[in-house]
């Protein structure tokens, strides 16, 4: 078993003896259950979503990056036409028999998942082939920081290394996964996740632009700026909601519509005003105005990224996150709107930055439930986990850090 270089290492995780020995015990796992020593090894990182709340559906830009949190994976090709996962911490071996996608589950969790990114992938072109894989994860579940996009991605990079030569681009990936999940667990998906976890580092997305324009790299950390980024996991999963997902998508077309337009970003806010009256959904409107105003923030987060204005950046994500709370709407569900463990901690986060008298905190991701971030400033990090710890557990506090490389094969 050949291991991962320490240079390789150091370069993704800053460190390499607690990495060497998850990638060794990554491998002995993959010998116990396949019985070969022949291994590669992948590594796929979750994300984080700045600033740009739910508009990529609509044709809008996203500020995103990867986070030091990612899923890891042990495989090679088993030359049949039969795909082999095993994850840890799980019971039930995923199969997939690529001569059977027809017969192949839809919304029955990675099975589908899987079944669907081997269709996508042969529909755009690409090989595939069966491998046996173990798969390890540290990226938090059904919380926002899209564990589902790093496995996703994670298998992407493993078949394109193994059947196509690295020929895939990014973008593929993400199309891969994004046909997955809108088919396979008919969910709503966009393709921030996906393209997140799969270029690495922080970048800009204009899902109005060409796909070959479609992202550009930033120079941007919070740590540049002095900050940590706080994940705050609220407590609860979010895997029995797509309907609320599905359902800002489909009213923001609903908006859309009214202006003869396909999504919202073929058109403009001052196009939009004169068909307020028009609507009989409050919330679709509410929805539309979210996303023409996030797409101006995003544009003046960057203005202040390029001029150094940290102050100005705080304020425009705190300006985010109330428009994702007040006018979006996806701090809770109208189906269970007592449990609003989003927006509790997030006030509660609001009263500790009142304190201290900085940073910023916003609904995190797809929102209803699952996680916030906090910006915090270095000096008062420990504080802020030690304070909100009391309310959400410290096992649910993670301050992390942007990774700046994406989906790839560890040399």
């Amino acid at each position: 078993m050949h291991l991962p270089s320490v240079d390789t290492l150091k370069n993704i995780y800053g460190e390499e003896k607690k990495s060497i020995e998850r990638f060794r015990k990554l491998g002995d796992c993959f010998k116990e259950h396949f019985g070969t020593e022949e291994i590669e090894f992948f590594s796929a990182p979750g994300r984080t979503e700045i600033i740009g709340n739910h508009t990529d559906h609509n044709g809008g830009k996203i500020l995103a990056a990867s986070i030091d949190m990612d899923t890891v994976g042990a495989a090679y090709p088993n030359n049949t036409s039969v795909i082999h996962i095993v994850s840890e911490g799980y019971k039930n071996e995923i199969i997939v028999d690529l001569k059977e996608i027809s017969k192949a589950p839809k919304c029955q969790g990675t099975v589908s998942l899987v079944a669907g990114m081997m269709e996508a992938a042969e529909k755009f072109g690409f090989q595939t082939g069966g491998f046996s894989a173990y798969v390890s994860t540290n990226v938090i579940g059904a919380a926002g920081v899209s564990s589902s996009a790093s496995f996703e991605m994670l298998i992407c990079c493993i078949i394109n290394y193994f059947f196509n030569q690295g020929k895939m681009e990014e973008i593929d990936y993400a199309r891969i996964g994004q046909y997955a999940e809108n088919v396979y667990w008919e969910k709503a998906s966009g393709l921030m996740d996906q393209m997140a976890c799969a270029v690495g580092g922080t970048i800009l997305l204009d899902f109005s632009r060409p796909r070959e324009e479609l992202y550009s790299k930033v120079d941007f950390s919070f740590g540049q700026m002095g900050y940590d980024l706080v994940i705050v996991n609220t407590g609860k999963g979010h895997a029995d909601l797509s309907e609320e997902y599905s359902s800002i998508p489909m009213e923001m077309k609903e908006a859309a519509a009214v202006m003869g337009a396909d999504i919202l970003g073929e058109r403009s806010l001052k196009e939009f005003m004169p068909h307020i009256k028009e609507m009989d959904n409050d919330r679709s409107v509410l929805r539309a105005l979210h996303f023409f105003q996030e797409n101006k923030r995003v544009e003046q987060a960057m203005d202040a990224i390029d001029k150094g204005d940290k102050k100005e950046l705080l304020h425009i994500l705190e300006a985010s996150g109330n428009s994702s709370w007040k006018w979006l709407q996806n701090c809770y569900a109208v189906s269970d709107c007592k449990d609003q463990k989003v927006s509790l901690t997030l006030a509660l986060t609001e009263i500790f930055l009142e304190t201290i008298q900085d940073g910023c905190c916003r609904v995190h991701g797809g929102g209803f439930a699952g996680v916030i971030m906090a910006v915090v400033p270095k000096g008062r990090t420990e504080e802020y986990v030690g304070y909100i710890s009391q309310y959400v557990g410290e096992d649910n506090v993670y301050p992390m850090n942007i990774r700046q490389c994406g989906a790839l094969h560890l040399e």
